[in-house]
């Protein structure tokens, strides 16, 4: 008898493990095991969850809301997000238009299985977030990469999309602001890309999870808003995790043409039932008890926005590195290609010489950078820096 194990299947051999989540679970380790680590590979906020959604989410505990939710979400829950997208942006969003899932990643892919088919391909700008080719190829599609390196801001050109189109192409994957490199569209930048992709007639998934993380008077910027043909292409995918300091809780959102937002939530049917019931209690609360959470944002935006500029000022300093000043979200994604190696060597001989953890620009896309998130204590960004410099000096000998 044959007692060898059976072949893994196409997906598990194909999928890629996340470079990020690698990189982070190896530095903590090393903090684990007593090194002094400065961490800047997590994309995770460093404050807590606020009370008041804490409480909620108690409450809800408290009052037996353990059971099977509908697997959309629970009512109240939908009907907040339909209005805060009708506050936020004038769209007309019915609840029946809302998928509540177990974090913005499983969003994404949910919001790739809809209207994806093997032999389609997906217009992925790099540098992107890591999941979104393994999300297109476990969906049987192409992923079909378009670098916007530093010297267009990381923003794509509408001239770089209209090349990239071929007849199989089917949808393009836009995030604003950007992980992993903070950029932010202008509304005619934005304005621009979604003309071409309708004259293609492609879909659009617009990953918006970083919407409320926004500096220098900078204003997010929805593609749908842009009229009822692009918001009937258009897959809005977003959470909780980042503005609200949840990543824990795994919530996500996905805002769609009915069409789209049935088949995702027959999809979640069948893969992971509703998301956890009480936890949308706390989510309803961040999204009801708006004074609250407004002030609890602010907080974090003034320490997120200190720290931008800081480690900005201080990457740039650096003989051998030149970093854009990011707009959004909490990353700087600094090239670093003049050192003469790569960067997944650049960044590995920094962890293992100086203990500080960045995520090499290849596991986004873009050779040649490094991404740093400063959703971390301001004493570990100056310290980490500090490291930083140190390191570069010895490569330049």
């Amino acid at each position: 008898m044959n007692n060898l194990p059976a072949p893994l299947s196409t997906w598990a051999r194909n999928v890629s493990p996340s470079p990020t989540l690698a990189i982070d679970a190896k530095a903590k380790a090393l903090l684990a095991a007593g090194e002094d680590v400065c961490g800047f590979a997590a994309g995770e906020p460093d404050f807590d969850t606020p009370d008041h959604i804490k409480e909620a989410c108690i409450a809800a505990l408290k009052a037996g809301k353990t059971k099977y939710a509908p697997t959309p979400g629970i009512e109240p829950l939908r009907q907040a997000i339909a209005d805060k997208y009708a506050a936020d942006y004038g769209l007309k969003v019915a609840p029946s238009q809302v998928v509540v899932s177990p974090g913005g990643k499983f969003s994404c892919y949910l919001g790739v299985l809809s209207v994806c088919s093997p032999g389609d391909e997906v217009i992925i700008p790099a540098p992107y977030w890591v999941s979104y080719p393994e999300m297109v190829k476990l969906a049987g599609a192409t992923p079909k990469f378009v670098l916007a390196d530093d010297s267009t801001g990381f923003r794509l050109t509408p001239a770089q999309l209209e090349a990239a189109i071929t007849p199989k192409t089917k949808l393009l994957i836009l995030t604003s602001p950007s992980n992993p490199t903070g950029a932010v569209y202008t509304r005619a930048e934005m304005e621009a890309i979604v003309a071409v992709a309708m004259k293609h007639n492609l879909y659009i998934m617009s990953d918006e999870i970083y919407e409320h993380l926004v500096y220098d008077g900078v204003q997010h910027v929805a593609p749908a808003t842009f009229g009822k043909d692009v918001e009937a292409r258009t897959i809005i995918v977003s959470g909780f995790s980042k503005p609200y300091a949840m990543t824990g809780w795994r919530l996500g959102t996905l805002v769609a043409p009915a069409p789209i937002a049935k088949a995702a939530a027959e999809l979640q049917s069948q893969m992971s039932s509703n998301a956890t019931t009480f936890a949308q209690y706390g989510a309803l609360a961040a999204l009801k008890e708006k004074e609250k959470t407004k002030a609890s944002l602010q907080a974090m935006l003034v320490a997120f926005d200190r720290r931008r500029k800081f480690l900005h000022a201080e990457l740039n300093k650096i003989p051998g590195i030149s970093c854009l000043l990011a707009q959004g979200a909490f990353y700087l994604f600094p090239n670093i290609s003049k050192f003469g190696m790569s960067d997944t060597e650049f960044c590995s001989k920094l962890l293992e010489q100086e203990k500080v953890a960045v995520v090499p620009g290849s596991a986004f896309g873009a050779e040649g950078y490094m991404r740093l998130s400063y959703a971390t204590s301001d004493e570990i960004i100056k310290k980490g820096v500090e490291r930083l410099a140190r390191f570069c000096a010895t490569l330049r000998k």
